[in-house]
């Protein structure tokens, strides 16, 4: 059979990156600790050229190719590009503090560019093979990432918890695609849908093979109770792996969510006996725990970690609604989300320097008074988590409680409501810690120029797309729309 070579144009964009990022490894072997700088600088331009092709071979229709293995639509294209900015952003804030740590090397940005990789490869997946490629590819940079720091006690714990964690969770997802292969003898999402919609295989075996799913995909999310790496990998990783790890990954298991529950499974999503019910609890628990957990924490890290636990509850609420506004919904979501959190955890990398992590609430006291535009971004960010209008947060949450009021689950919504006025605390201690207390240090704040670009940008898109939020949802609802 002849292979037609355009076949291959959809996948230019991936292609590109693998490329890309093995010249950047060999490129940086050549290079001195001087001349660094390149590596870090052809890093962002293949970001920016990887995004540029996602939108120039986009369009509205969807594509199946590679032999069913891959699909081209308006979501994927959507999230791989907020996934690219977002990576953008997190490289741009890991210079300066790479640098003063002597870590500034090329293997970073070669693991990130991987990691990336394996996300969007994730995002497009139209079965489970190649979903579980992209997700193992994912997975086995970030323990690399974690472990960064060679000297970090901390970080090798935090690694080590990672990589166990995550291959019993591995084990899990691929014990539940085994049991769903066994039912229904495909492993293609569109084929699987038509074989539990017309019934085939024993119901008892798909409804087991899909816990076992869910439990990946809670996982990736950091869903309760599957949320206990979460915590300790966030406080132990440098905190510019901590940028990438707590913000870019969840576009993807959102994407990896709607691939598998929506398009593959929705036949089996329905009432408490499906997977409806499943993220019912994962949901409500996430924001429960997420929440009242993270009023006690003083490390910002653990914080913005059981934060992001919370925040997944929010996602999954959308997914829930079962609607096509709930699903933009909850896109919308994770798109902000990550924008946000890549801000707060590039702040802590700004503020930090050579022998001092600013990873404390105590690190923040008093940063008006050192530099008060920087105080400006956190305030930004601290209340777009919180909820607080104008800013994108506050759309982001109003959207999803939209969805479930308009499927008729108007308790979930009053939950989602009573969980984001307790969380609405720790996030307004933040900002009480920054304007109102005596700062604890006046050493000059080192952050790169780079770095200082990056959260301004940062804190202005959460301005923008909270005065704006109809850009960037219609973009979502778009995506939903075929």
């Amino acid at each position: 059979m002849d292979f037609d070579i355009s076949a291959l144009l959809p996948v230019l964009p991936e292609i590109f990156l693998l490329t890309a990022a093995c010249a950047i490894l060999v490129i940086d072997l050549f290079l001195t600790r001087e001349t660094r700088f390149f590596t870090y600088g052809l890093s962002l331009l293949t970001l920016v050229a990887t995004g540029a092709l996602v939108w120039a071979v986009g369009g509205e229709g969807r594509q199946l190719l590679l032999a069913g293995a891959y699909v081209r639509d308006p979501m994927g294209d959507l999230l791989k590009v907020a996934l690219l900015g977002v990576t953008a952003l997190a490289f741009l804030y890991s210079r300066t503090y790479l640098e003063q740590r002597n870590l500034f090397r090329g293997e970073f940005y070669v693991l990130g560019l991987l990691a990336v990789l394996g996300m969007m490869v994730m995002i497009s997946a139209a079965g489970f093979i190649s979903l579980y490629l992209g997700l193992e590819l994912l997975a086995l940079s970030m323990y690399a990432l974690v472990a960064f720091d060679r000297r970090s006690q901390r970080g090798a714990e935090a690694a080590m918890k990672y990589f166990v964690l995550g291959a019993i969770a591995s084990g899990m997802l691929l014990y539940g695609v085994s049991m769903i292969y066994g039912a229904t003898g495909r492993l293609d999402f569109a084929g699987i849908a038509l074989s539990v919609a017309g019934g085939e295989g024993e119901r008892m075996v798909l409804l087991f093979g899909l816990v076992f799913v869910v439990i990946g995909v809670a996982f990736k999310f950091g869903a309760v109770p599957f949320h206990m790496w979460a915590p300790d990998v966030y406080q132990g990783a440098p905190v510019v792996v901590v940028a990438l790890l707590g913000s870019a990954p969840k576009i993807a298991a959102f994407a990896m969510a709607v691939r598998i529950l929506v398009e593959g499974l929705g036949a089996l999503g329905l009432g408490w006996q499906g997977w409806e019910g499943m993220l019912t609890v994962l949901a409500v628990l996430s924001m429960a725990l997420g929440n009242v957990v993270a009023i006690a924490q003083t490390n910002v890290k653990r914080m913005l970690a059981y934060s992001t636990i919370s925040h997944v509850g929010f996602i999954l609420l959308g997914i829930l609604a079962g609607t096509t506004d709930g699903r933009s919904a909850a896109m919308f979501y994770a798109i902000t989300y990550a924008l946000t959190a890549v801000g707060g955890f590039g702040l802590l990398a700004i503020l930090s320097r050579k022998g001092v992590e600013a990873e404390n609430l105590h690190d923040l006291k008093g940063l008006n008074e050192r530099s008060p535009w920087l105080a400006g971004m956190m305030l930004l960010i601290m209340f777009s988590m919180a909820g607080v209008p104008p800013l994108v947060g506050f759309f982001a949450k109003l959207f999803i409680l939209d969805a479930l009021l308009q499927a008729g689950l108007v308790w979930l919504a009053v939950v989602a409501v009573i969980f984001s006025v307790i969380g609405a605390f720790y996030y307004l201690r933040v900002v009480k810690v920054i304007y109102f207390d005596k700062p604890i240090s006046h050493a000059p704040i080192e952050g790169g120029m780079d770095a200082r670009i990056a959260i301004s940008l940062n804190g202005l898109a959460v301005l923008y797309y909270g005065i704006f939020p109809a850009s960037l949802l219609t973009a979502c609802r778009m995506a939903f729309s075929g």
